[in-house]
């Protein structure tokens, strides 16, 4: 997929308005991300677009990292509000959707960083708490480590109403090689 890195604040499928994200990455990368995140919802049959429509991008940054200060990683937070089709059968945050929510999120964290998205290779997640339906849950998602073909970044949910903890996260990707040619025989 190739990335929009251009500046399209015409494009009518641009997000309308990216100085709403704060953070220190530069306008031109809050868009990126923003175009991403959408131009990927946008898609009427793609999984989760119904829900990944309503993820807010809130903040993209690069941090000193708390236990390197000589080092940087990327963070991006991000906001959605828990709907009825984000449920599972008790009326809680299903768990796959939590799963989706931490693949979206911490894919941005990775555009930031690298301007690569991967693919999946693995994600861990625990569940340590219930999030209601109305319940505004902050992702909070940053880079763990950028390597040339690995990369992993963590992401907690946070149930902003209820003020706790309810999902944790991580996320590792890689950059897959070309396909090889087939041989004739």
């Amino acid at each position: 997929m190739a990335l929009p890195l251009e500046d399209n604040k015409n494009d009518a499928a641009s997000p309308a308005d990216d100085s709403r994200i704060k953070g220190n990455l530069p306008p031109k990368v809050k868009h990126m991300l923003d175009s991403v995140l959408h131009e990927l919802m946008a898609r009427p049959n793609v999984f989760g677009a119904a829900i990944g429509e309503r993820i807010d991008i809130t903040e993209a940054s690069i941090v000193p990292k708390v236990e390197e200060s000589s080092r940087s990683e990327a963070r991006v937070v991000c906001e959605v509000t828990v709907a009825e089709d984000m449920l599972n059968p008790e009326g809680s945050l299903h768990g796959g959707c939590a799963a989706f929510l931490i693949d979206a999120c911490t894919t941005l964290v990775f555009l930031a960083a690298a301007r690569c998205a991967g693919v999946s290779a693995t994600m861990n997640i625990v569940y340590h708490a219930p999030a209601a339906p109305g319940a505004k849950l902050r992702i909070v998602n940053s880079a763990i480590a950028m390597g040339a073909r690995i990369m992993s970044a963590r992401s907690e949910i946070w149930d902003d109403t209820a003020k706790r903890l309810c999902v944790t996260g991580v996320h590792i990707k890689m950059e897959p090689s070309a396909p090889k040619q087939k041989q004739k025989l």
